[in-house]
């Protein structure tokens, strides 16, 4: 196995906050939450919708708050676009209440997520949070420039030196990024009177008031669904259920909210994106409005969530790590580079 090529210690929660993180003040520094779900809603409305509330819509973009994700990502060390018109999302979460959370500054959700050319889809591939991975050296300077768990590209840099990681370790050129905190998938789902999950086994949360999910399809609140998304340690694959997990809960929202008379109800959509709308954040050229209208077509049958291709978890040093999977990453992501649908699908089933 690999040994760490530095002493450099990990972050921790006594780690420096982020650029971006001090300059946005105390509001900004709980991630905001469900920009997946704000930018997918926003696409499942339809032409109609689009149309008829498109003031609203434009009015509601204009208080999203916005991260500079960018500016301090050198141009020339990053890898071009290969496909004009498709486009690539980086999305990063937190769960800031969770109780297993010990650093606030980490990203526990790494998604790229690719919108082919033609929209008719779109693939969300999860990058596991420990994959061991080379990180750039920060802006300062004082981190990064070695190798670790993608995660702390986050801690050591902020949002551009995550850009920067994920672009190197894939080769895909990200064009937006947005965050959202899981923690408030709660409000999200109890807007839309709870979801339908299918659970894979019968197991007891570790966390308080220890539910008890049952196998099978059940119907679920947000606080119900909110523990089932964090669990993991209970399943062989530990991380890896946490992502499938996660996967579940985002599809259950999405499908609740195309067939549940939310788009069709000008008071329940109205309810809905104000529970979500003060919670996004996403880089400064990205807008909502402009990309629900080119996604107009999109469906949650359309959507496939991934994962990128590992080799399992083993340890680095004193850490517990996931292992990329070395020349299945190189084909898989290039086929992301060229928008190739049906081989990104294939390529990134477990």
């Amino acid at each position: 196995m690999p040994t760490p090529q530095s002493a450099e210690p990990e972050p921790t929660t006594d780690s420096p906050v982020p650029q971006e993180q001090e300059s946005a003040g105390k509001p900004r520094r709980r991630w905001r939450r469900i920009v997946l779900v704000s930018l997918l809603v926003v696409a499942l409305i339809g032409v109609g919708g689009v149309v008829a509330g498109g003031l609203y819509l434009r009015s509601v973009e204009s208080d999203i708050e916005r991260v500079d994700a960018f500016t301090d990502v050198p141009e020339e060390s990053r890898p071009q676009a290969v496909t004009k018109g498709a486009m690539n999302i980086l999305i990063l979460g937190s769960d800031t209440r969770d109780p297993e959370s010990t650093s606030g500054s980490r990203t526990d959700t790494i998604i790229l997520a690719h919108l082919p050319k033609d929209r008719s889809s779109a693939q969300f591939i999860s990058i596991p949070r420990d994959t061991w991975v080379p990180v750039p050296r920060s802006r300062d300077g004082n981190h990064g420039g070695r190798d670790a768990k993608v995660n702390a590209a986050y801690a050591w840099g902020g949002v551009p030196l995550m850009v920067q990681t994920v672009e190197k370790f894939t080769g895909v050129r990200v064009d937006h990024v947005a965050m959202v905190d899981f923690a408030g998938f709660k409000e999200i789902i109890d807007a839309l009177g709870g979801v339908q999950i299918t659970s894979e086994k019968n197991f007891t949360s570790i966390h308080p008031p220890f539910r008890t999910f049952t196998q099978g399809p059940q119907r679920m609140d947000g606080e119900a669904a909110l523990d089932y998304a964090r669990q993991r340690k209970q399943f062989a694959d530990g991380d890896f259920a946490r992502i499938r997990h996660q996967q579940q809960v985002i599809r259950a929202i999405l499908d609740k909210v195309s067939s549940g008379g939310i788009l069709t109800s000008p008071g329940k959509l109205n309810s809905f994106l104000q529970a979500t709308s003060d919670s996004v954040s996403v880089d400064k050229s990205l807008s909502l409005l402009d990309m629900g209208t080119e996604l107009r077509g999109l469906r949650s049958g359309n959507l496939s969530f991934l994962t990128s291709p590992t080799k399992g978890t083993g340890r680095v040093g004193t850490e517990s790590v996931v292992f990329a999977d070395a020349g299945r990453v190189k084909s898989f992501y290039d086929s992301v580079r060229r928008d190739a649908v049906d081989e990104i699908i294939s390529g990134g089933k477990s």
